[in-house]
């Protein structure tokens, strides 16, 4: 149980540090991770949204179906939130670019 634990926090280390590269692909990839959830990590729709978004806006069709996908199964009050999130991180990736 503890290797699988570390095992998924290995991944998602690797896949945030990816996706701070800005690809769609590493966006989707934690989407993925976030929405069917890791190892022993808990889903996390909001988080799913946020990086699926991402993904969506670099060019990810898939980004973008699976979005739309989760949107069904969150209130107003969370897709928000992702919104939020989402342009959080943009606007934090455009600070570093600067």
């Amino acid at each position: 149980m503890a290797n699988s634990l570390k095992n998924a926090q290995f991944l998602m280390e690797s896949r945030l540090s990816n996706a701070a590269g800005a690809t769609a692909e590493a966006c989707f990839e934690l989407g993925v991770a976030y929405s069917c959830g890791t190892g022993d990590l808990s889903v996390d729709l909001i988080e799913a949204h946020k990086w699926f978004n991402l993904a969506a806006l670099k060019g990810s069709e898939e980004g973008q179906a699976m979005r739309a996908e989760i949107a069904g199964e969150m209130s107003a009050r969370e897709i928000a939130e992702a919104q939020r999130q989402a342009r959080a991180v943009i606007a934090m990736t455009q600070l570093r670019a600067a």
